[in-house]
């Protein structure tokens, strides 16, 4: 059995032709498919992913990044193995292409899982990785925001990924919320509140990275499906946590069984996925 999902995040703004992110995000689910077939392990999945909607400039992440208050593009990611529950981020990356690839060098060349700010950069130098200069940025998600300003509008990609061995991985890569302040991290990059996998789901969140952080939304849908709780059931009810705080986004859920749900609070959420050899879905709202 394989099961894949992604999402180019939550906030897609009604109205809107998202004909090119659907196409887009199709064709990944399609190319992991392949791969899924051809013995590809979860992991390396779900980071190739995440890296090829990073380099897309599509979604606000990687390329498609949007600056901070003081015109720095500040990146975060995060991935996480289910078997091992090993995991690496990064956050308040600057100067640099592909943050997860970064977070799972974090993982595999570190005893650590989060490294933030200069120091990310330093590692991320030493270990030769490319960087890009301002210019490199598309500001991707500038016509998304459809709050007020000074509201947490935001921007998020994501993968998640059952393998045909039974091995569970997610991957989380955003720029954050548009305008924040110098030095924020939200829940993109902090293992169980934005990215979550275990030996029974793997989990990515997209939205308002404070509200997914009080809650701790990624670890505590997966706990909830650990303890018996249906996977749709678990995220609904984190998801109506999270509105009722008065926060809103959305997930992408992939259980050891082939379940896929990506259940969304806000108006939209640009999602792929697909459970064995069903159907590719691609959507917008």
């Amino acid at each position: 059995m394989i099961a894949f999902a992604l999402h180019g995040g939550a906030g897609a703004k009604a109205g809107r032709d998202y004909g090119r992110e659907i196409t887009h995000m199709k064709g990944l689910a399609k190319i992991a498919r392949h791969n899924l077939h051809n013995g590809a392990r979860a992991l390396d999945v779900v980071t190739e992913t995440v890296r090829s909607l990073e380099d897309s400039g599509l979604y606000v992440a990687g390329k498609g990044a949007s600056p901070n208050a003081a015109g720095v593009f500040e990146l975060d990611a995060s991935l996480m193995n289910g078997t091992d529950r090993r995991a690496g981020a990064v956050a308040a990356l600057a100067g640099y292409k592909n943050p997860v690839a970064i977070a799972r060098a974090v993982m595999e060349k570190t005893p650590h899982v989060l490294l933030a700010g200069d120091g990310a950069r330093q590692f991320a130098e030493a270990q030769g990785f490319e960087t890009v200069a301002d210019d490199y940025f598309t500001r991707a998600g500038a016509f998304e925001s459809n709050y007020p300003p000074g509201t947490l509008a935001h921007g998020t990609v994501g993968c998640v990924c059952l393998d045909s061995y039974g091995d569970l991985a997610a991957a989380t890569s955003t720029a954050g919320v548009f305008g924040k302040l110098p030095g924020r991290v939200g829940d993109t990059p902090i293992i169980g509140a934005g990215t979550w996998a275990d030996d029974q789901a793997a989990i990515s969140c997209t939205g308002q990275g404070e509200y997914f952080l009080r809650v701790q939304a990624a670890a505590q849908v997966a706990f909830r499906i650990g303890a018996g709780q249906g996977a749709f059931e678990s995220a609904g009810q984190v998801l109506e946590q999270i509105a009722r705080l008065g926060g809103e986004g959305g997930l992408i859920v992939v259980t050891r069984s082939g379940e896929v749900h990506a259940p969304f609070r806000s108006a939209g959420m640009k999602r792929a996925y697909f459970s064995g050899d069903g159907d590719i879905v691609s959507e917008a709202f």
